[in-house]
């Protein structure tokens, strides 16, 4: 291998002439790891993106892992001991040995040009993986693959991409109190100016609203039920509220800023796009979804329906109904989207039809474990809430008091320690229904009285909430158009 040339070491340019092999720029290369040997304080002036992997000659790689470890270590990293080290590497002998590293120190540039070849040798490393990505794409694109269908090839590169285009984003390192406090302020500030207070995204709900200060960002929240207690319905009244209240001002660059509502993806992993709209259309237009789908409506409600649909065809309501969806393929989905759209809530439904992808996980308390760590991970990644449906176990039905709590969430010990919130629905009507004696009889007579009095009642049940208290909130629930609302009433919380 020929020495490397230790040339002028000038701040690097730009070159706008096209290079027919891989990007690099080994003078900038030289220019960093000299100036790191000469002054170990540069090193934490670079920030966290740059790894020894981002080096285009392999030694520079190993040399740059070597000063690193020294310096987290505590440790000098200086040639003559950077050269004991490496004192059996062929490449290092092959450069110079201990001359190559005193060269790099003597034409080193001033420490404080060191962020600026850092930026550079990373920017050409990122060039060099568009260029590897873009190789592997065309080829799994031209030879095929018997396992990967033309659109899992799609996702796999859009992922790739994200990734790359994300590297170094999510993780800023430490904060100061003073800017941490100034965020806090910010939030309060605006939570302060909207209708209501509050913090977060509002349901639409608000006896809900008060009581957890709506959806707030970079949280998982838990809606969990029985089936047929309404936790879709929940889900969907929600998710549409938001979309339906949208409302954005432009900033400065361009962008836009969510001044209230938001831009809303529902991953309908059991019900069709078909059916979720047709909820909607219920909800909106006040007749009876099962009517709709058995074509039973008059002109007049058809009217109503067509009416409906038009106030609603503009909403940011966003549905994938993919079935058994992929963690990773959900979370490229739902960064595409918020890249090239903007996405400000993300609702699945649910989380137990998920799947990890791979070969099978037969442990499936672990399966769900990394699921919602993932899907804790993405709330932070896109600073958004994820509202995640759940299943409850079997075990509710076995105790007289059918209230449903923590240790009846499925895989309960993942999800209520990732959750940020986890909220449970109950509709004692539901229960009682299922329990009419004879008619006629007084048993009949008292039943029908218990009746009356929780038709159209719902409970959401605060099993836990990270950032207030727990408690139980009453809603109205209409089920033939499956929307849940406020009740007017006093005393609305239950603290028990």
């Amino acid at each position: 291998m020929a020495i490397i040339p230790a040339l002028d070491l000038r701040p690097p340019v730009s070159n706008d002439v096209e290079i027919p092999h891989a990007p690099a720029n080994v003078e900038a290369e030289q220019a960093l790891l000299g100036a790191l040997l000469y002054d170990n304080a540069a090193f934490e002036r670079l920030g966290d993106n740059l790894q020894g992997r981002h080096f285009y000659e392999p030694f520079h790689q190993r040399l740059y892992d070597a000063i690193e470890s020294n310096i987290r270590k505590g440790q000098l990293a200086e040639p003559i001991l950077m050269a004991e080290q490496f004192n059996r590497d062929p490449a290092f002998e092959e450069l110079g040995g201990v001359r190559y590293l005193a060269d790099l120190v003597d034409r080193a540039p001033p420490a404080a040009n060191a962020p600026d070849y850092a930026r550079a040798v990373y920017d050409l490393a990122l060039r060099r993986d568009l260029i590897r990505i873009g190789g592997e794409i065309s080829t799994l694109a031209s030879h095929g693959d018997a396992e990967l269908s033309a659109k899992d090839q799609i996702e796999q590169a859009e992922a790739q991409l994200y990734e790359l285009a994300e590297t170094g984003g999510v993780s800023s390192g430490f904060v100061t109190f003073a800017t941490a406090l100034h965020g806090a302020v910010t939030m309060a500030a605006e939570a302060h100016s909207r209708d209501g207070g509050l913090a977060g995204l509002s349901t639409g709900l608000v006896d809900l609203d008060q009581k957890i200060g709506g959806l707030h960002p970079s949280d998982l929240v838990i809606i969990a039920a029985r089936p047929s207690m309404g936790k879709s319905s929940l889900a969907v009244n929600v998710g549409f509220d938001v979309a339906r209240n949208y409302a954005w001002e432009p900033q400065p660059d361009g962008s836009k800023k969510t001044v209230r509502g938001g831009i809303v993806a529902f991953f309908s992993l059991e019900m069709s796009a078909d059916q979720l709209a047709m909820r909607m259309l219920a909800e909106v237009s006040g007749v009876s979804g099962d009517r709709l789908r058995k074509g039973e409506i008059d002109a007049s409600e058809f009217g109503r329906v067509r009416d409906a649909a038009l106030e609603i065809q503009d909403a940011p309501f966003y549905i994938d109904d993919t079935g058994g969806i992929t963690l990773a393929k959900l979370a490229a989905r739902a960064r595409r989207l918020k890249r090239s759209i903007g996405l400000d809530l993300l609702i699945i439904d649910y989380l137990q039809l998920i799947t990890l992808g791979g070969s099978r996980n037969d442990n499936r308390v672990q399966e769900v474990s990394a699921i919602t760590q993932g899907l804790k991970a993405l709330a932070k990644e896109l600073s958004i809430p994820v509202i995640a449906l759940s299943q409850l176990s079997r075990q509710v039905e076995n105790r007289e008091d059918k209230k449903p709590q923590l240790s009846d969430l499925r895989e309960s010990g993942s999800i209520e320690q990732d959750a940020d919130m986890v909220m449970f629905i109950y509709r004692e009507s539901y229960y009682l229904s299922r329990a009419e004696p004879r008619e006629g009889t007084e048993e009949h007579f008292k039943w029908q009285e218990q009746m009356d009095q929780v038709k159209g009642i719902a409970e959401v049940i605060i099993g836990k909430q990270r950032h207030g208290p727990i408690g139980n909130v009453r809603l109205s629930f209409n089920e033939d158009i499956t929307k849940f609302g406020n009740l007017a009433h006093t005393g609305r919380y239950d603290p028990h």
